[in-house]
């Protein structure tokens, strides 16, 4: 057993390396806390702490099974919402470490960003915001889970700052980085926006390759010439755009202006129309294709099925006295593409011909 004189040292030490961040890095230090204070962590610092209660969550490990643009792929090489997670996570501690923020910050968010996803990606949010009484947004959903689902419905008390930022990861089709964004975000947070676009931009591309869908010369000609026409090529200019527009953030430059997580203006135009590139040629025909029309109805199902019996869901889902629409939205956005398969077989078998026999069950 470490006694606590042992214990305060290496976290004191992991304070002060912190001290060393640039002025702008948000420093577990200064957080603003949780809405239920704790002690301090024996041996880590607080977002390390939020890092490794994110990573130990069923929502966490639940994201092995749930799509993140192709349902049902028949490849065992696609990128799901969990390798995803970790791109994310990838990219947005390298881009951390260059700008001399904080990496364990930026580690805990893009591990939490993604945890209220529905199965079935994309689609399946669409069809729950479609018909829930409130709407729902994922990104909403994974604070609801950090906040009052996870631990038996105890949530996890993370820091505000964590929250923060798993809360406004989300970006709106067009221009990723937003004049409207929030000014109050951390960078951490804006860190994590630009990384998860960087992420799922890339592997989405090699997905549509591996599918079929496109191949690399299909993709504009300035997008290759600019960023390269590799998967690594393209991560590495974007990253390095990012990190040269924004080397303000270290504290270090001679000129010193506003810390903010920026592109260059030819590197933000062209990571733009990638986008739309990708919209127009991936993402929206794939929410039209047969395997997003079946999902759409089998969301359809087991949303009105939980409605109409809301015996069959978990006592979990009330502890906090939700609505039944509420609660039917909390589990079922929490199911794995196999999980909502399975039940929805149950209610309607053969629903899901042509599809759950291409999934691995859990």
């Amino acid at each position: 057993m470490v006694d606590s004189a042992y214990d305060s040292h290496v976290r004191k030490r992991i304070e002060a390396r912190e001290q060393q961040l640039s002025p702008f890095a948000c420093k577990s230090l200064n957080s603003k806390g949780r809405v239920k204070p704790e002690p301090p962590p024996q041996i880590r610092g607080e977002y390390q702490r939020d890092r490794d209660r994110i990573i130990h969550t069923n929502a966490f490990r639940r994201l092995k099974h749930k799509t993140q643009v192709f349902i049902a792929p028949s490849g065992d090489h696609y990128v799901t919402r969990l390798t995803h997670t970790l791109e994310v996570t990838q990219i947005g501690r390298t881009i951390a470490r260059a700008l001399n923020l904080n990496e364990d910050l930026i580690e805990a968010i893009a591990l939490g960003h993604d945890l209220g996803h529905t199965p079935f990606g994309h689609v399946g949010e669409e069809a729950l915001d479609e018909l829930s009484d409130t709407g729902f947004l994922h990104s909403a959903q994974s604070l609801r889970i950090v906040e009052r689902l996870a631990k038996n419905g105890e949530g996890l008390n993370l820091t505000w700052e964590v929250r923060e930022g798993v809360l406004n990861h989300s970006k709106p089709r067009g221009d990723f980085l937003r004049p409207d964004r929030k000014e109050d975000i951390t960078l951490e947070a804006q860190i994590c926006r630009a990384s998860d676009a960087i992420a799922y931009l890339n592997h989405d591309i090699g997905d549509a390759i591996r599918a079929g869908i496109l191949s690399v010369d299909d993709l504009p000609d300035e997008v290759n010439t600019r960023f390269g026409k590799s998967h690594a090529s393209r991560i590495n200019s974007l990253v390095c755009d990012i990190v040269d527009a924004s080397w303000g953030a270290t504290g270090e430059a001679s000129d010193q202006v506003d810390a903010e997580i920026i592109m260059s203006a030819d590197g933000r135009r062209l990571m733009n129309v990638l986008r739309e590139f990708m919209f127009e040629n991936v993402y929206m025909p794939i929410n039209r294709n047969a395997e997003s029309t079946l999902a759409r109805e089998i969301m359809n199902l087991l949303y009105g099925h939980l409605v109409e019996n809301p015996e069959q869901i978990p006592n979990i889902y009330f502890l906090n006295e939700e609505s039944v629409d509420q609660a039917v939205v909390d589990y079922l956005s929490g199911m794995t593409d196999y999980y909502a398969i399975t039940l929805a077989e149950s209610i309607r078998p053969g629903i899901s011909e042509g599809l759950s026999s291409r999934i691995i069950p859990e």
